[in-house]
């Protein structure tokens, strides 16, 4: 049976080429976001994308018609879920760039949905 000694030997990776590659380039792409008008930006393109699939999901849910349901039932559970999860203290998503683009995407989503309903007069 293995120990916790064994199953903290296992969480050291070794420090390989690639690993050192994504670190430092995680490393850099962190530091770059931390300018305002970037996360502003990133922030941007997440609720853009919101909407982009905002508007997949209703164009491809609605063309077999018996998946509205299905989809719609998906979409409010994820939403409920990442409002818990950016509204909660357990995880703290709100001081996080993750979180924000995470609730960004949620928003553009939504919108998206509300716009192609109101378009199509329903």
């Amino acid at each position: 049976m293995p120990t916790l000694a064994t199953f903290a030997s296992l969480e050291q990776m070794q420090q390989t080429r690639l690993n050192t590659l994504l670190d430092r380039l995680g490393a850099g792409l962190q530091e770059q976001l931390k300018n305002p008008w970037r996360r502003l930006a990133t922030l941007s393109i997440a609720v853009l994308f919101g909407m982009f699939l905002g508007l997949a999901v209703s164009s491809s849910a609605g063309q077999l018609g018996y998946l509205d349901i299905v989809a719609s039932t998906v979409v409010a559970i994820a939403s409920e879920i990442i409002s818990a999860l950016f509204y909660g203290d357990r995880w703290k998503l709100r001081q996080t760039l993750f979180g924000e683009m995470l609730n960004a995407l949620k928003f553009g989503l939504l919108y998206g949905l509300f716009l192609i309903a109101f378009l199509l007069g329903s």
